[in-house]
């Protein structure tokens, strides 16, 4: 930890500051989680250790609960699970997520105590719980989580107070770190890391964290990785400049962040770009062409149009009818193109989710239209190293290379490649990925500028000769929080 430490920030209360100069791309500081589980949704198709997804994996012999990629994993991750194993047979059934996160939290308290020990910057008793902060429906439901530990908790680990328990519940509630799978694509579980609670918000950061998973491939242990969380920096940081991250994302107003900030992590944000409302101007931005607008009427007419639609087309995909929800956004986008500009986030919103959809429905010709449209428009409004954007990025020019346009594809893979050097650094399995499309790429490229017939004529043959892929399943929910909220 020798690159942060603890101070008082203003208004902010504890926070975290450089102690040296930082540029884009380093580490600031690793964190192993000091307790993780999996969603309850995905335990058997999610490693109990490093968290990835795999399709096959071998399952606890003892509990039947706990599922692992094999027994490195297994014997890796049964310091945590053991008492848990023991307490799931003992019950005969197994509580939400929320519990078994506390139970594993109590557990290793109940072992090593709550003191501080090397590498950690604070415990977990000195963090914030917010429990005055919570609203009635908020506190019934601890309240019954509590009960439901209290039956769960065994009778021979050691006796924890009601408050204390309370305690370690609303830590998770407004603390827990959304864990992803070893692609970032997908939210799976849900961790606590101290340190990483120390680092205060802001809608403009100069850090952001990425969840590294950890290598246990290599045939000599020695070699083998902890999954850790990452503080990477994505600009220049002075010594003694305060360290923040985005806990939201920037893709929304002020109004609507400041919001979200306020229920979910119980502060008002006095950040630059929500007390100046910088950029809000270009999300709610309408088309101008020689000086003319649409009439207010019309605006509002569109904007209620957008609304009530991104309802049909969020429901329509949650059930997992693509085809309708490409008949929403093109309705959709038909009324907004003529009203509202690039950088709308209403048209943003929509064109994210009608490229994603129609590249999966392998109709890529205009999933990249869309596709490069909602890039034009991030660029405009994100941070130019948002791990956001650099996903997008990559994801559009993917898009573009499956539709034939090698030029625009390989421009943005490129892009992308450079943003997510810096926010996931060269050894995160979708940077070596994207690494291997670049060269990919490139390879093409060449070929393309040297005979566009001959190159089109071998890309056409190799179709043919290869069966057609589906791409991945449109994710339900993107990972945009920082912290996880049941």
């Amino acid at each position: 930890m020798e690159n942060v430490e603890v101070f008082n920030s203003e208004g902010k209360g504890r926070g975290l500051r450089a102690t040296k100069e930082m540029w884009a791309g380093d580490v600031l500081f690793a964190e192993p989680s000091y307790s993780a589980v999996v969603f309850d949704s995905l335990t058997q198709g999610v490693c109990h250790t490093c968290f990835k997804k795999q399709l096959k994996l071998q399952r606890c012999g003892h509990c039947k609960f706990a599922h692992y990629c094999d027994r490195t994993c297994q014997k890796e991750g049964w310091a945590e699970h053991k008492s848990e194993c023991s307490a799931i047979k003992k019950n005969g059934s197994v509580p939400n997520e929320n519990i078994r996160l506390a139970a594993r939290i109590l557990w290793r308290i109940e072992k090593e105590g709550s003191a501080l020990s090397e590498g950690r910057l604070t415990s977990l008793d000195d963090l914030e719980n917010h429990l005055d902060d919570l609203g009635e429906d908020d506190m019934k439901e601890l309240k019954v989580d509590v009960h439901n530990f209290l039956d769960f908790w065994p009778s021979n680990c050691r006796m924890f107070g009601v408050q204390y328990i309370s305690h370690i519940f609303g830590l998770i509630n407004c603390n827990g770190f959304t864990l992803s799978d070893q692609r970032g694509l997908q939210a799976v579980g849900v961790g606590i890391f101290p340190n990483l609670c120390l680092v205060n918000h802001n809608c403009w950061p100069n850090c952001t964290v990425i969840l590294n998973n950890g290598n246990h491939e290599a045939v000599n242990s020695m070699f083998h990785t902890q999954m850790r969380i990452e503080l990477r920096a994505i600009g220049k940081i002075s010594p003694g400049e305060e360290l923040t991250v985005s806990y939201v994302d920037f893709l929304c107003l002020s109004q609507d962040r400041r919001k979200q900030l306020k229920l979910q992590y119980h502060f008002d944000c006095t950040c630059e770009h929500c007390t100046k409302g910088i950029k809000d101007d270009l999300m709610e931005a309408v088309k101008e062409e020689e000086g003319n607008k649409p009439s207010a009427e019309v605006v509002k007419e569109v904007m209620k149009f957008s609304t009530d639609t991104f309802q049909k087309i969020e429901k329509s995909r949650s059930e997992g009818n693509y085809h309708e929800v490409v008949k929403y956004c093109r309705e959709c986008l038909k009324r907004q193109e003529p009203v509202l500009a690039e950088t709308n986030i209403h048209m943003l919103r929509v064109l994210s989710i009608a490229s994603e959809v129609l590249s999966y429905l392998q109709c890529f010709q205009e999933a990249s239209d869309y596709s490069n449209k909602m890039v034009q428009g991030y660029l405009k409004l994100y941070h130019p190293n948002n791990a956001q954007l650099g996903m997008a990025t990559m994801r559009a020019g993917v898009t573009h290379w499956h539709a034939g346009l090698i030029e625009v594809a390989h421009g943005m893979i490129c892009k992308a490649y450079a943003i997510l050097m810096v926010t996931h650094g060269p050894t995160h399995p979708i940077t070596k990925d994207l690494e291997a499309i670049r060269m990919q790429t490139e390879m093409e490229l060449r070929m393309f500028q040297q005979n566009e017939y001959v190159y089109y004529s071998m890309r056409e043959a190799a179709l043919k000769n290869q069966p057609m892929k589906m791409m991945a399943e449109p994710g339900q929910e993107a990972i945009k929080s920082l912290f996880h909220k049941k």
